[in-house]
């Protein structure tokens, strides 16, 4: 039995922030070692535009600088976009995403726990609906281009050839499959290695696994809880199971799914935003749940390649009255009011 005192330890913002960031670096390791340094120069120029545009709405609000700036909320805001942007995106459109996530989404609602919608999503919904070319431009496999020619590629020092860029795994298979070849199915293409690796996109698929080992670090130190992630993964693993189960030929299997896109990255690091998302228990599981099955269904039927965004945008409009619904009972009652 544990004795008093029962007051719990007050937990900071920049420790929280500091933790997922570290949690991040798995991931953005991996990125760099698959994809190159163009990543690393990507989270850069995200960094210094969101401490800018940061300081800069806070000192039009009259309201301290440094407090708000060493809270570390604005830093990983920055490298979610970086890490949800293409790697070769002209410097222009990360520092675009940036101010929509820091200026519109954040700072005009009233900063930090006042913004009703995610704003790393907000930042990369906008872009992709505005900029759908530029927002599709991810590096072909075995681009090998050194630190200064990436570098050239996202100041728009050098021409952006078509030869630099391919579709995503999950782009690709969504355009062979809608292409009118009736001998085409899951498992053929699929069996395309140089493309789709083990089973979910060559490459990508170590990078989702090192966003889930950077998810459960998470888990581990108690800053968010298994609701969410354990909600969005079995929802989506769900529905693309029935999918699969009914038409193996026209639907990928739920390890393809949930390895491929921002599966994890989107289950560990952007649906458990605790200001958009729910706060109850039940809701959580709710919204974790809806935030899944929308991102499968958006990303096989809808117009984009990957549904994440989108999925949590759309559960953050529910949000309120998810948890409204799912008050726990008042301490006492059998039944919330």
């Amino acid at each position: 039995m544990i004795t008093s005192p029962h007051i719990l330890k007050p937990v900071s913002i920049t420790r929280v922030m500091g933790l997922v960031g570290l949690a991040l670096v798995p991931g953005i390791a991996v990125y760099t070692a698959l994809i190159g340094p163009a990543i690393l120069i990507q989270l850069a120029i995200a960094s210094l535009a969101a401490l800018a545009f940061e300081t800069l709405m806070l000192r039009l609000q009259n309201k301290p600088v440094s407090p708000f700036l060493k809270d570390g909320s604005a830093l990983v805001t920055a490298w979610l976009i970086a890490l949800t942007f293409p790697p070769l995106s002209p410097w222009w459109l990360t520092v675009t995403g940036v101010f929509l996530a820091i200026v519109v989404a954040k700072q005009l609602y009233g900063g930090l726990g006042q913004n009703p919608f995610n704003p790393a999503m907000i930042a990369f919904a906008t872009c992709i609906v505005a900029f759908p070319a530029l927002m599709s431009q991810w590096p072909a496999q075995g681009l090998a281009l050194g630190f200064g020619q990436q570098l050239d590629v996202i100041l728009g020092l050098s021409p952006r050839l078509d030869a630099l860029t391919a579709a995503t795994p999950l782009d690709a298979l969504k355009t062979a499959l809608k292409m009118d070849r009736v001998d085409a199915s899951i498992q053929d293409l699929l069996s395309n290695q140089n493309l789709y690796g083990t089973f979910a996109g060559r490459g990508w698929e170590w990078i989702t696994a090192a966003y889930l080992l950077g998810g459960l670090f998470l888990l581990g130190k108690r800053i968010i809880t298994w609701h969410v992630p354990a909600a969005f993964i079995i929802g989506m693993a769900a529905v693309s199971t029935l999918c699969w189960s009914i038409d193996p030929a026209r639907f990928a299997d739920p390890l393809f799914h949930l390895f491929s896109g921002g599966a994890m990255l989107g289950a560990f690091f952007i649906a458990t935003d605790p200001v958009s998302g729910c706060t109850t228990p039940r809701g959580k599981l709710i919204f974790g749940c809806g935030a899944g099955i929308l991102a499968y269904l958006i990303r096989v039927f809808g117009a984009f390649p990957d549904g994440i965004a989108f999925a949590v945008l759309i559960m953050n409009l529910c949000a309120p009255i998810i948890d409204l619904l799912n008050q726990p009972a008042i301490f006492g009652k059998k039944a919330a009011p």
